[in-house]
């Protein structure tokens, strides 16, 4: 049974007789009793109102992020992407601009080009490596293969790549003494 929470309690009290009240410790009990449980019902109900209000506004927040993630107005099925253009220099944030096919728009997007050893194949063409391989002692250097794990936004990428480095250890930094200071 639902109860609205515009009842008075105080009119509930009252219905019972006064006299009666005061005379019949269980009367009172009762009239006590069905009070606080009238409470409790007006408090569940808005509650779940509170609760259902709540639910339907985080609904409505995650389509937004959704329609937010796509930026795309237009139908266009197939879009011709070109290579990221870095801002400044040869590598960072950038920007990329894309044609669609069918009806001609153009659009730019923000991108990224890598600017570690990565740079080499570009920030489109994503691999997975295997490990270092031994080090050659003629020339100094080891190696390790990468294959093609994706290629984003239509980029051409070779199925499978070489990374060689140098295998002197020198180059890593090196750790501070820890003791005492000022000897």
């Amino acid at each position: 049974m639902f109860f609205p929470a515009s009842i008075s309690f105080k009119r509930l009290r009252e219905s019972e007789e006064p006299q009666n009240r005061e005379k019949d410790p269980e009367l009172k009990r009762r009239t006590t009793r069905k009070a606080y449980k009238m409470q409790l019902r007006v408090l569940f109900s808005l509650v779940l109102v509170l609760f259902v209000v709540l639910m339907t506004g985080s609904s409505e927040a995650g389509r937004n992020k959704k329609e937010k993630g796509k930026k795309s107005s237009s139908a266009c099925r197939e879009w011709q992407w070109g290579a990221c253009e870095p801002a400044s220099g040869d590598c960072g944030t950038g920007l990329r601009e894309g044609t669609c096919k069918e009806k001609g728009e153009t659009k730019t997007v923000k991108c990224k080009v890598p600017c570690n050893w990565k740079k080499q194949f570009g920030g489109d063409c994503k691999y997975k490596f295997g490990n270092w391989g031994e080090c050659d002692t003629e020339t100094g250097l080891k190696t390790r293969n990468g294959t093609l794990k994706k290629a984003l936004f239509n980029a051409e990428c070779e199925q499978s790549v070489n990374v060689t480095k140098s295998c002197d250890k020198s180059k890593s930094k090196s750790k501070g003494k820890k003791g005492k200071k000022g000897m």
